[in-house]
C-alpha cells in the first residue's frame, strides 16, 4: 500500500506536460557530446605537439565517462590514471594538482587519495567550465606531470574558448 501511495504522489507532483514530452535528454549544466569532443580534440592536438602518447578521459558533471581516447603507444596503466584524475577533479571541484597540494603530509586532507575508490592527487586533472558552470572534467595521463597538465589545460581551455566565440 505504501508503494502505491508513493507512486501516486510522484505522479501527482510530476507535471503532465513533462510526461507528454518524454524524459529529459540532457540535464541543464551538463557536458554535451559536442563539447566533450571539442575538449578531446584540443587535448589530442596538444599531446601530438608534445610528442608523448596520452590517455585522455572526459567526464560529465556527474563524473561519468563522456569521451575517451588512447593514443597509439600510450601506457595501459595510464588509462585508469586518466579516468581517476578526471573524477578527482570533478568530485572535489578543483584540479587534481590543487587537491594534491592540500593532501600532503601535515595538511588537512592528508590521506584523501584512498577515499572514493582511489583518487589521483597530482597534475593532469582539470575542471571543464562552461558559462561559469562546472560541466565536467578532463584527466590526462601518459607523460610527465607537466606534460599531462599541459594537455589537460589545453582541453579545458578549448571549451572555454568555444563558449566565448558563441557569445
Amino acid at each position: 500500500m505504501r508503494r502505491i501511495l508513493v507512486l501516486f504522489l510522484a505522479l501527482m507532483l510530476y507535471p503532465l506536460s513533462s510526461q507528454a514530452q518524454g524524459p529529459v535528454k540532457q540535464l541543464p549544466g551538463d557536458l554535451t557530446l559536442e563539447q566533450a569532443q571539442t575538449v578531446l580534440n584540443a587535448a589530442l592536438a596538444k599531446s601530438k605537439a608534445q610528442g608523448v602518447p596520452m590517455n585522455i578521459t572526459v567526464v560529465d558533471a556527474g563524473g561519468n565517462l563522456k569521451a575517451f581516447a588512447r593514443e597509439d603507444g600510450a601506457f595501459l596503466g595510464s588509462i585508469d590514471v586518466s579516468k581517476k584524475k578526471a573524477i578527482t577533479a570533478r568530485f572535489f571541484n578543483m584540479s587534481s594538482a590543487d587537491l594534491g597540494a592540500a593532501a600532503q603530509p601535515g595538511k588537512e586532507l592528508f590521506g584523501i587519495e584512498v577515499t572514493n575508490g582511489g583518487l589521483v592527487i597530482f597534475g593532469g586533472g582539470e575542471l571543464l567550465v562552461h558559462n561559469g558552470v562546472i560541466v565536467g572534467a578532463i584527466g590526462v595521463s601518459g607523460g610527465s606531470v607537466a606534460e599531462d597538465t599541459a594537455v589537460a589545460k589545453a582541453g579545458a581551455a578549448a571549451l572555454s574558448n568555444a563558449a566565448k566565440k558563441k557569445n
